[in-house]
């Protein structure tokens, strides 16, 4: 059987995953809860022993995993523009949307809770707003980062660019640690198995 260039194209293309930690550049939002796809991602380069370089639109990284290309960027565009630099290595790198898999943070589920889901609304979030518009759409896996919404009324921006609380900041290490096994799933297992066995309360 003769394969067309499209068909091996596309064989080619299912085995690269992009992974995108959102957060904000610059130290003033080093350790906030807007960065906590900083952090994972950050941990996740780590575990793989690779390391970032700074590239157009973001600081990137890559990493073999069973035989598959992954791919990891953190924007430098600030959260508002993280679409432009999704949109850029995604095409750069030829990753199809669904192998696409954004790491945020999450006001609608509480501090503790981890989830992937296959698609969603933005939900108010300027990252997730911005990938929406520029990408084509909300059917991008996304890894929501429980951060709670324990902020009184009108002061949510200074709840997520304030860092974590001393008792979160205990747990912080494990939860990121699951996060990580969670894209680490996400590429050898795909999507659906990956919420049945790792997706928390």
């Amino acid at each position: 059987m003769k394969m067309n260039k499209q068909h091996l194209f596309s064989i080619f293309a299912a085995m690269n995953y992009l992974i995108v930690g959102l957060g904000n550049i610059g130290k003033e939002y080093e350790d906030t809860r807007h960065n906590i796809g900083f952090m994972v991602v950050e941990e996740a380069a780590k575990q793989a022993g690779t390391t970032w370089s700074l590239l157009k639109l973001a600081y990137y990284t890559e990493f073999k995993q069973r035989g598959r290309n992954v791919y990891m960027i953190k924007p430098t565009t600030f959260m508002n523009l993280s679409g432009k630099a999704v949109n850029y290595w995604m095409q750069e790198l030829k990753v199809p949307i669904e192998n696409v898999l954004v790491v945020v943070d999450d006001l609608a589920i509480p501090f503790g809770s981890i989830r992937v889901k296959p698609k969603g609304s933005a939900a108010g979030h300027n990252g997730l707003r911005s990938i929406e518009a520029t990408c084509g759409g909300q059917n991008y896996p996304r890894l929501r980062f429980g951060i709670g919404d324990n902020y009184p009324k009108g002061r949510q921006v200074d709840y997520v660019l304030g860092p974590f609380d001393k008792d979160e900041q205990k747990d912080l290490p494990a939860l990121i640690d699951h996060a990580v096994k969670m894209i680490q799933s996400f590429v050898n297992i795909g999507i659906g198995l990956t919420m049945t066995n790792l997706n928390t309360k």
